[in-house]
């Protein structure tokens, strides 16, 4: 399969494709015209003039010496303005801000001690602003200053109140000048100083970061991150990590992995939250640096309500974006994957509060309600009313959260039997150093029976291979469909995972099983990395059964929209070594996670 990656073109596009047909045999003037208008309402570039050398010969005893100036524009309508960030970056090193002798290794350190007794380089900025959008700079850089170490915020452009539609050009002059010392050794020496600009100006840039030997680091990567995560031990003798998955929340984006550079530079390098990847024996320990794994955030560009799965051409397998729950603000990454279908790549972590849909309109087969909206019918979360009374598709939290009902669920199909959750909004319930299979992790998302999955108030879709339309999904959205051997066609986890990203080859025991299965090593692990792999990026949540989560980090089970008999409904399930791909059918009662799709035109 085929990845693909790329970034928003930051212009305004007007596409006219004009398709002519002939034919040899016959003669035809039918043409048809084919206009699409892709708008791209804000735009944010920065050019560099003067950027490739800078040189100049300097003398022992010299100081401040010019060695050169650059001249940076931005061209950015964002009404929230923009910042512009610097970091040393020597010898392709973030963070290096040494000039580096090319024959002889020797440093010439950066600082601001421009008087001959030391060696060093420094910097110093200058604007040339318009009347209506000029660029402040920060941290004294007006005069000379040392080259930063860490992405430093170096210049900015606060709010404009009106940009309007074009892109207003900004300008910021970066001189610099060097000081020899009189034992200085004679060489060519090169430093490099690498400039981003990050808009709105309210956002930081992302960080690289060295992780200490014989770790795994995962780190937030980006502005109001929420949540923690934690480092896990390699051992010497280590040739693979199944990793963690993620404990980060950012609003108004979505997460789309891991990543092995902080600034997506390595389009190779987007790795799944808990795919298990492959190293050689002592790679990341002894003398040699650890891994460090950055969230990979994707910013919303739309509803997942107005969404509507693009062919191909427009949208290629393996396109990744993000959009928002109009229900409740979350954003998800969402990816076309292997069966030409989008999905969303995160667990849905869906609450059920009135707030979250007051007029029904945004989800499908809700009814509406006063009092809960489009979940007409369901229990209220706040509340301790969790009588028999209270329908089978009940939500309550399994949090400590203040006002909360803790009530363990029931072990059948009954009124009594209840959709937990983790309390996603409270980040005093997530792990503070997820280091553990066991961890309660944020990505792992809510847990639903298939009752509450399906918005069922009544117990309907109980017949063996029946398939219910509704969900807990949003409007133009559904649940994937399950099944056995004999309705494998309309399985689409079968689709997804045998057909996609096993290229067709089947479990070992298809001709002997009702409900196929891949196991064993290489078989299972192969196929269930590829699921856990990005983008299809899915998780070990476990389920929930009885009061807590069990085997998270372990066993991945997801629902489907399609029931087994009374008591049961079809699942996809997996491990590191076996996987089920939505031909098992368990219990409807227990708690499990969900991934909506919309197939594609």
């Amino acid at each position: 399969m085929a990845k693909v990656f790329g970034k928003i073109s930051c212009i305004s596009i007007v596409v006219i494709a004009s398709l002519t047909l002939t034919n040899s045999a016959f003669a035809t003037d039918d043409t048809e015209v084919d206009i699409v208008n892709i708008t791209v309402p804000v735009s944010c570039t920065m050019d560099g003039v003067g950027m490739n050398s800078h040189t100049a010969s300097v003398d022992n005893h010299d100081f401040e010496t010019e060695i050169g100036s650059t001249t940076l524009t931005a061209y950015c309508n964002d009404a929230n303005g923009f910042s512009i960030y610097a970091i040393g970056y020597s010898d392709e090193e973030y963070g290096n801000t040494d000039l580096i002798g090319q024959a002889t290794n020797e440093l010439i350190h950066t600082g601001t001690t421009l008087d001959g007794t030391v060696s060093n380089w420094a910097m110093k900025l200058a604007t040339t602003n318009n009347a209506t959008y000029p660029i402040t700079l920060m941290n004294g850089y007006g005069s000379y200053h040392s080259v930063p170490a860490s992405y430093t915020l170096v210049a900015k452009r606060e709010a404009a109140t009106d940009v309007g539609t074009a892109a207003i050009g900004s300008i910021l002059t970066t001189t610099y000048a060097a000081s020899v010392s009189p034992t200085q050794i004679a060489d060519t020496y090169v430093g490099k100083v690498r400039y981003t600009l990050v808009h709105p100006y309210t956002e930081a840039a992302q960080q690289p970061y060295t992780t200490g030997s014989g770790k795994i680091c995962y780190y937030p990567n980006g502005s109001n991150v929420e949540g923690a995560m934690g480092c896990w031990t390699l051992t010497n003798a280590a040739t693979s990590a199944t990793l963690l998955a993620s404990n980060f929340s950012r609003e108004g984006y979505g997460f789309a992995g891991w990543s092995t550079t902080f600034d997506y530079s390595d389009p190779n390098g987007f790795l799944g939250p808990q795919e298990t990847i492959s190293f050689t024996a002592g790679q990341y320990t002894g003398s040699n640096p650890g891994l460090s794994l950055y969230a990979h955030w994707i910013k919303s560009e739309g509803n997942l309500q107005d969404f509507s799965c693009p062919n191909n051409t427009a949208m290629p397998i393996g396109a990744v974006k993000a959009l928002t729950d109009q229900r409740d603000n979350e954003t998800y990454a969402i990816a076309k994957l292997a069966d030409g279908k989008c999905w969303m790549i995160e667990n849905l972590r869906l609450d059920n509060t009135a707030a979250h849909n007051s007029d029904g309109s945004l989800a499908q087969g809700y009814g509406t309600s006063a009092i809960y909206g489009n979940f007409s019918g369901l229990a209220n979360p706040e509340s301790t009313d969790f009588s028999i009374s209270t329908t089978p598709n009940s939500l309550y939290y399994s949090g400590s959260q203040s006002g909360t009902a803790n009530i363990d669920i029931g072990n059948s199909d009954n009124p009594g039997c209840r959709f937990p959750r983790y309390n996603n909004t409270n980040t005093s319930t997530r792990a503070s150093s997820p280091t553990t299979n066991g961890a309660a992790m944020y990505g792992y998302g809510n847990y639903y029976t298939w009752h509450a999955a399906i918005a069922d108030l009544t117990n309907n879709s109980t017949n063996n291979n029946s398939t219910t339309g509704t969900s807990l999904c949003p409007r133009g959205w559904r649940l994937p469909k399950g099944g056995n051997k004999t309705y494998e066609a309309n399985n689409e986890f079968w689709s997804l995972v045998v057909d996609g990203i096993n290229n067709g080859i089947k479990p070992a025991n298809y001709d002997s099983s009702s409900q196929p299965f891949y196991t064993g090593r290489p078989e299972g692990s192969n196929v269930s990395n590829g699921l856990r792999a990005y983008p299809n990026n899915f998780l070990y949540s476990g389920y929930f059964d009885g009061a807590s989560v069990s085997l998270g980090g372990l066993y991945g089970s997801y629902l489907t929209s399609t029931a087994g008999d009374i008591f049961n409904s079809y699942v996809l399930y997996f491990s590191i070594s076996e996987i089920y791909p939505g031909t098992i059918y368990s219990g409807k009662y227990t708690g499990r996670s969900i991934r909506c799709l919309t197939p594609g035109t």
